[in-house]
């Protein structure tokens, strides 16, 4: 049977608001929901004007003579116009008065620390872009990065943008098949790397994972293979294709022109992995994308010169490339870089960090959120969190009560909370609280950027009402916006374009309310049908973890005889509370009396964690296959701890 649009049931409401802090709005960058309000309204009433005003704030080798082309799905922006991304974010800040402001401030998983001032990072980025060209590389090929986080991961990156050189970065968490299937698909010709990387104290062994995936001829496009020397641990070595990055380093001039580019020149493919299927290499192209992530990390997290800014994705993902990389260095931020884990050697690593470095803006995931309410306030408490002025999420809904959590006990009560949704194809944020200007709603995405026009639609992509669930779905192009995935265009058309005529289908799951604020209720994957109820799973989630004795909380279906689908809740409790039978019971009522019947769990199970990427997001599929005894486990390259599958089936036997 086919259902015309998701029609989820939504029944929980969120009556907290939490306007922007009277002194926070009086120097914000946009001062006011009025403010707010008249430019979004320029930006879709004349969205060619309000872009070519934005792009004033980059530097152009040529200026552009047509802001957009848009030929569906297809755009191009800026066309005419040459630009390099490297200039943006590093050379005309050392040029200039900011040559001197620390650009990096990084800190290793082991306690090293170091600086990187503007001026140093172009030496550093000029120096391996013409080792970069000494390899023979050439505009329009591919570089594979496969690093820590290190200041050496954005070095390689900027450097590839310095050259026209697309870069592809595969997260440090990858297996051996992971690398080989996205060199291959991408074609590197050189993959730059280092011996290892620190994670909880152990290292990883980055360059044999290499090693592996290179074995025996498997990467023939692969050339070179450039090794940054990070833990000093013993390595395999190739003569003839290996090099030493201090080595080729010294050899070379730190005079290295930025190269113009075209508007449209490929900056970057990024892999997204799904549970099934051939990941997609999302490509993304330099003027619009740069100008996307620009002006988001201005406005959304209301970046001032004085700011120490902190994200804490690691730049194997999306975010890590865009509000680590390209957006905070476009605006001449100091950026706080961490290599390890958070737990590492204790929960008060990060709170450290943000006391150590007087970080102002923090922008991580709800996961890590909800990671640290189980451990306790103790943790933050020990800590001057102080200099806090901001707080973002980013990667997932956030529960209300983690949005409560957060701004309470991380920001004291005085700091806007940011909660965005975008994704690795949208390049940028797309639906945020503008801190000076929106009231926020905890659990609410709220109003959208600039110049982003999103709908909720059934699936013939008819307009719905307030309160109706539907699919999100965006209805005009964006700068930042892919333009194809790689080598794969056909895919690209059906995927993104197929789904609903005529607009972006993202594949989440949305309503809005009577004030037009956006709540995201996750992938429409993560919908379950319960006796004819559809259900948004991270709805159930959230009532789940507003229950005091919670920390965290995963919601499945399992095939079930009578209703179609049983929900199955994981759930983990907070210190000082008992696994029981009765806790059970207690939180399956609780759900059903703040949702209905209908959403009660069939089953609770209790876990000491659930599992987890690397990257924060919990692994839903793998706790299906839990639930249905299912042996095949699939892909679990990305699983940050194996042993809590093992763990959680202990609890059932």
């Amino acid at each position: 049977m086919t259902t015309t649009r998701p029609a989820i049931e939504n029944v929980m409401r969120e009556e907290r608001i939490f306007p922007p802090p009277p002194e926070f709005a009086a120097r914000a960058h946009i001062k006011s929901m009025e403010e707010y309000k008249r430019l979004y309204q320029e930006s879709i009433e004349q969205p060619e004007a309000f872009w070519a005003r934005m792009a004033e704030e980059l530097h152009w080798f040529e200026r552009w003579q047509q802001v957009l082309k848009w030929e569906e799905p297809h755009a191009q922006w800026f066309l005419g116009g040459k630009i390099n991304a490297c200039y943006n974010c590093v050379d005309r800040h050392a040029d200039g008065p900011n040559a001197e402001k620390v650009a990096f401030r990084w800190e290793g998983e082991p306690g090293d620390r170091r600086d990187l001032t503007y001026r140093q990072l172009k030496t550093e980025v000029s120096r391996f872009a013409n080792v970069l060209k000494s390899l023979g590389l050439q505009r329009g090929d591919r570089v594979a990065i496969y690093m820590p986080l290190v200041p050496e991961l954005a070095i390689a990156m900027l450097a590839c943008a310095r050259l026209g050189l697309t870069h592809t970065v595969i997260f440090g968490g990858f297996s051996a098949d992971a690398i080989r299937e996205r060199v291959n698909d991408a074609k590197a010709r050189a993959v730059i790397t280092a011996d290892g990387g620190w994670r909880r104290g152990q290292i990883v062994p980055l360059k044999a994972n290499v090693d592996t995936a290179l074995a025996d001829g498997a990467c023939p496009t692969v050339e070179k293979v450039v090794v940054y020397r990070r833990c000093e641990n013993a390595i395999a070595w190739q003569e003839g294709r290996d090099i030493w990055w201090h080595e080729a380093v010294a050899s070379v001039s730190d005079d290295c022109p930025a190269v113009p580019l075209d508007s449209e020149h490929p900056l970057y493919i990024l892999y997204t992995s799904g549970s099934t299927g051939k990941p997609k290499g999302v490509l993304h192209t330099t003027a619009g994308y740069l100008l996307g992530v620009t002006i988001t990390t201005k406005y959304v997290f209301d970046l001032h010169p004085e700011d120490i800014y902190w994200c804490t994705a690691d730049v194997g993902w999306v975010t890590g490339h865009s509000y680590v990389v390209y957006g905070p260095l476009a605006n001449a931020a100091t950026v706080v870089m961490y290599e390890g884990a958070p737990q590492h050697p204790d929960f008060g690593r990060w709170w450290s960090i943000v006391e150590r470095h007087r970080v102002t803006i923090l922008y991580t995931a709800p996961t890590a959120i909800r990671t640290f309410i189980r451990q306790g306030e103790q943790w933050p408490a020990k800590y001057d969190l102080s200099s806090l002025r901001l707080l973002g999420t980013v990667g997932e809904p956030i529960n209300p009560e983690a949005w409560m959590w957060y701004h309470r006990v991380i920001g004291g009560g005085r700091c806007p909370v940011v909660d965005t949704w975008w994704q690795t194809e949208t390049g940028m944020i797309m639906i945020t609280p503008l801190p000076g200007a929106i009231p926020q709603k905890p659990g609410s995405a709220t109003l959208p950027f600039f110049g982003v026009s999103p709908k909720v639609v059934n699936r013939e992509g008819q307009p719905l009402g307030p309160n109706e669930g539907g699919f999100l779905v965006i209805d005009r192009p964006w700068p930042a916006m892919l333009r194809t995935l790689y080598g794969d265009d056909e895919r690209y058309r059906q995927q993104y374009w197929s789904q609903i005529p005529h607009v972006y289908f993202t594949g989440d799951g949305a309503r809005y309310d009577e004030d037009g604020y956006f709540w995201l209720m996750g992938r429409i994957d993560d919908v379950v049908n319960v006796s004819g109820h559809r259900l948004g799973t991270a709805e159930i989630e959230s009532t789940l973890v507003s229950h005091p004795a919670v920390a965290e909380a995963a919601v499945i279906g399992r095939p079930d005889e009578v209703t179609g689908e049983a929900l199955v809740a994981f759930v983990t409790v907070k210190s000082g509370f008992t696994k029981s039978d009765a806790l059970r019971k207690e939180l399956a009522e609780y759900v059903a009396e703040r949702i209905g019947r209908f959403a009660r769990p069939q089953e609770i199970r209790f876990a000491d964690a659930l599992p987890k990427t690397r990257s924060g997001k919990i692994m839903r599929r793998l706790l299906r296959k839990v639930a249905t005894n299912d042996p095949e486990l699939g892909d679990t390259t990305t699983l940050e701890d194996f042993s809590v599958l093992a763990r959680l089936h202990e609890e059932e036997e």
